[in-house]
């Protein structure tokens, strides 16, 4: 597929639910985070779900226009709209299984990407779906107003080489008001130690990928031990690399369950600091390793990943394993970078969070999704088990 990517906001409204109704939808450049296309619809008596669904279907329908091709990643705050055109929740209204296999016949699925956002994230859909109902109480319909020139700032948006959302702090007394099912667990094993690991040398993708060392195994055996005490662990799911494969076989085997290796779990490419201590790249890289610690955007010496593209695909490999393993206990098995990324999401916090937490080789923490889009952190860096 050689088209471009996209990103699709869109969002619906209802005053009175059902009431007066409008749809708004924006279309971003995914590689600028630019606004290049908007529709917005007075659509008259309905519900907010039908409005949403309508704002769906024009934001994609605008994609479709730019580029039948493109790749379209869909950012909607309607859990309903993003569970249901991802397939895992049934669509059971009559009035949205039209709308939904509409929706489905504008880009080949192949192409198309669902992921929930909190409100916030959707200002602009928002914002043009109520210009749309202003618009429809006045006696007219919506039309668009200049479009941003590619120099304008972007709103309501993440930055663009870190295009997926990142889940809200959870709501006060969030879970009380509905029954939001099972949650799915991560279990976050970070692997044993490597004999990198006791030097506190960058150990990343792109460098040798060593195996556990004598002490490595030791703690993975103890990791099993402690895992299959529990009992709730129904899956392994292992980045491809050999230390963390070596760990999640050491607990798999003790569980009698097979490890699923998920690429987007690998540790970030440390480029020229590979093999090298925190001492060494100081000395030999001292302005990219200042640009480093100071920005999420900034890149290791000669690698290809910073922060935030690492976020892109831990996010990824998030919603796949939770799409593939929804309401159940998953144990994750990864590196520091990848972990404390997952962490850092579910609390909602900023990228520098990632250098106030300590990861101990072998550790364990914990995370809970909801079916509302939130989560919850439940363990961090507990090493009880290596005692």
């Amino acid at each position: 597929m050689t088209g471009r990517r996209f990103i699709v906001e869109a969002d619906g409204g209802s005053r009175g639910n059902p009431g007066p109704a409008g749809y708004g939808a924006v279309v971003r450049d995914g590689d600028t985070g630019q606004i290049i296309a908007e529709a917005a619809e007075y659509i008259g008596h309905a519900t907010n779900n039908v409005a949403e669904y309508k704002g769906l279907i024009a934001g994609l329908r605008a994609a479709a226009e730019l580029d039948p091709e493109a790749r379209v990643d869909v950012r909607m705050d309607s859990k309903l709209v993003v569970e249901q055109m991802s397939g895992r929740w049934k669509i059971k209204h009559p009035d949205m299984r039209p709308l939904a296999a509409e929706a489905a016949t504008v880009l080949p699925r192949a192409q198309v990407n669902y992921s929930w956002i909190p409100r916030e994230r959707n200002k602009d859909a928002d914002r043009l779906a109520n210009e749309a109902m202003d618009a429809g109480k006045a006696g007219r319909q919506w039309e668009p107003k200049a479009r941003p020139s590619a120099a304008a700032p972007v709103t309501g948006t993440a930055p663009a080489d870190e295009p997926l959302p990142e889940p809200a702090a959870p709501r006060a007394g969030w879970a009380a008001p509905a029954d939001l099912g099972t949650p799915t667990t991560f279990v976050l094993l970070r692997h044993g130690e490597t004999p990198l690991t006791p030097e506190k040398r960058f150990s990343g993708s792109g460098g040798s990928d060593p195996a556990l060392s004598e002490k490595g195994r030791w703690q993975a055996e103890r990791a099993a031990e402690a895992l299959a005490a529990r009992g709730t662990v129904q899956a392994v799911v292992s980045s491809p690399m050999l230390r963390t494969r070596q760990t999640a076989e050491a607990v798999a085997s003790r569980l009698g369950l097979d490890v699923r290796i998920e690429e987007g779990l690998r540790e970030l490419d440390f480029g020229a600091w590979e093999g090298l201590t925190f001492a060494e790249a100081q000395e030999q890289y001292p302005d990219d390793l200042t640009a480093w610690l100071g920005s999420a955007k900034a890149k290791p010496t000669g690698s290809t990943e910073s922060f935030t593209t690492l976020t892109h695909r831990v996010g990824t490999a998030r919603d796949k394993i939770l799409a593939r393993y929804s309401g159940k206990t998953v144990l994750v098995v990864s590196h520091v970078s990848p972990i404390k990324t997952l962490v850092r999401l579910a609390l909602g916090a900023p990228p520098d969070a990632l250098y106030r937490m300590e990861l101990s080789a072998a550790s364990l923490c914990a995370v809970q999704y909801y079916a509302d889009g939130n989560a919850s952190l439940r363990l961090l860096n507990d090493t009880s088990h290596l005692r």
